[in-house]
């Protein structure tokens, strides 16, 4: 099979002067190395076209799905944010109604305000342990359905950001029954179901739409991305209109030399690398149980993914910030990211054995070091930062509340601090990054809960988006702001 980042290499070889696009010719500007200049090109004679693939491209996406189990696959170079847009747009008509679970990412809700939809929400479980959201479960979308008969599609995630997988095969069940779509979010489960005693992917159990950021989990150039797409549900032209909007109508070579370089890899050397993989990091997870201090999410059987260190602090001294912190500054570790109580650090196939000794030696050494926090002597529990109502970690079924999205985003906003916000209505998306899961909507209700919550993350450090800081030093709830609603779009018009 002809692989694209050899075509690409053999071209540069070749003595064709570039009368065409990218701007830099195929020679070296800058600082930059130059053979990255001599394989980016544009859609020359030989090369095929993303948005319409008759050669090559189409036979490396057809080569997609077949290793993923999907009857049809996209490259995707702007991302998995794209990839949900088209997801969206395709499976719910504008004005639609999506069932959609409350910990999807930012790029979902970007979804609903572009097609105008009625949105329910789906709140999984809060495991209080950890201070993360579990998975949405089966009998909560099965009760959703039941109540709400004018649903058009299921949107929901797996694995979660922190790596907890649900039952995609029992809930594509369910909502086939209702003759709709299941769109799953599997950005950072492009892995799933390529090797031996991986668990398998959302294709493979029945999801009409699936999306994959194959840069987050396995060995792929940053905004590299697929879509698969399954069944008879999703109308295939529609969907290609869509991924010719969100697409860039330019799509870089390199980016997708790079997922074809990512999936011939796991063709290649998938089953030996994965037994590795779950081998180094079955070894840390096993000499971690040594710590007295720090806690590990541990993996329990099908549900939690191989890769996603969740390092809990909730029961020492330390926030999940400045565990972060003495991590990078103390031991030169770079992790994905810190909440409230808790650090992720992320763990791929491409990792070699100097991963595994180096963490596990930093946090056997940090845990000896250590002391408890005033938990066990009946100090106050600290918390973590909780994202959204307390009232919906029980697994909840809440439709949207407030104001509908589309009319909230484009209203009139303003400012007003933290001690003013209870009360008010979300003119702006609030949310960590990373993940990007929102801890505000824009038209949802202001508890002082959530104004609580933005005080403490913007105190401990974290990055919160959507906020505005009147003062870098002195942090209280009337120098931190936030946008509130004032007149919806629909009432000014």
């Amino acid at each position: 099979m002809e692989h694209l980042f050899e075509k690409l290499e053999h071209y540069a070889s070749k003595d064709v002067y570039p009368y065409h696009m990218p701007g830099h010719k195929r020679r070296k500007w800058g600082n930059l190395p130059e053979a990255l200049y001599k394989i980016d090109i544009t859609e020359i004679e030989g090369f095929d076209n993303l948005h319409q693939p008759e050669g090559v491209l189409l036979e490396l996406q057809k080569r997609a799905s077949f290793l993923y189990g999907a009857d049809e696959s996209f490259y995707l170079v702007n991302g998995s944010t794209c990839g949900i847009l088209s997801a969206i747009s395709s499976a719910v008509h504008e004005g639609g109604h999506l069932l959609m679970a409350r910990n999807c990412h930012k790029s979902a809700y970007q979804g609903v305000y572009l097609r105008n939809l009625k949105v329910t929400y789906l709140y999984p479980p809060w495991l209080p342990e950890y201070d993360i959201f579990d998975v949405v479960a089966p009998e909560q979308i099965e009760e959703a359905l039941e109540k709400e008969s004018d649903i058009n599609a299921v949107l929901m995630v797996s694995p979660t950001y922190e790596g907890r997988i649900s039952d995609v095969g029992a809930i594509a069940e369910i909502v086939h029954k209702k003759g709709i779509p299941l769109i799953v979010d599997e950005a950072h489960g492009a892995h799933l179901g390529l090797a031996e005693g991986v668990h398998l992917n959302s294709c493979q159990l029945g999801a009409d739409l699936v999306v994959h950021s194959v840069h987050k989990t396995l060995p792929a150039l940053t905004q590299t991305a697929l879509l698969h797409v399954n069944g008879p549900l999703i109308n295939r032209g529609l969907l290609k209109r869509f991924l010719h909007i969100y697409q860039s109508s330019s799509p870089s070579y390199l980016l997708m030399a790079s997922i074809d370089n990512a999936l011939q890899y796991v063709e290649q050397r998938g089953n030996e690398s994965f037994r590795k993989f779950h081998r180094l990091y079955g070894k840390m997870m096993e000499d971690l149980k040594a710590c007295k201090n720090l806690k590990f999410l541990p993996q329990e059987g099908t549900k939690q993914d191989v890769g996603k260190l969740i390092i809990s602090v909730k029961n020492t001294e330390f926030t999940g910030k400045q565990l972060y912190d003495i991590l990078l500054e103390r031991y030169g570790l770079q992790v994905e990211m810190a909440s409230g109580t808790f650090v992720l650090a992320m763990f791929t196939v491409n990792d070699g054995e100097e991963a595994y000794i180096r963490m596990t030696k930093a946090l056997l050494e940090l845990d000896s070091q250590i002391s408890m926090s005033d938990v066990r002597t009946g100090g106050k529990r600290k918390k973590g930062i909780l994202w959204m109502e307390e009232a919906a970690w029980e697994g909840k079924i809440v439709s949207s509340q407030g104001i509908p999205l589309t009319s909230a985003w484009d209203g009139h906003i303003e400012q007003v601090s933290l001690a003013e916000g209870p009360g008010k209505f979300a003119g702006e998306f609030i949310n960590l990054y990373p993940p990007g899961i929102p801890l505000v909507v824009p038209g949802e209700f202001i508890t002082k809960k959530i104004c609580d919550d933005i005080l403490e993350s913007v105190r401990q450090g974290l990055t919160v988006q959507g906020i505005i800081k009147k003062d870098d030093v002195k942090i209280t709830e009337r120098n931190v702001y936030l946008k509130i609603l004032t007149t919806p779009s629909d009432v000014t018009q």
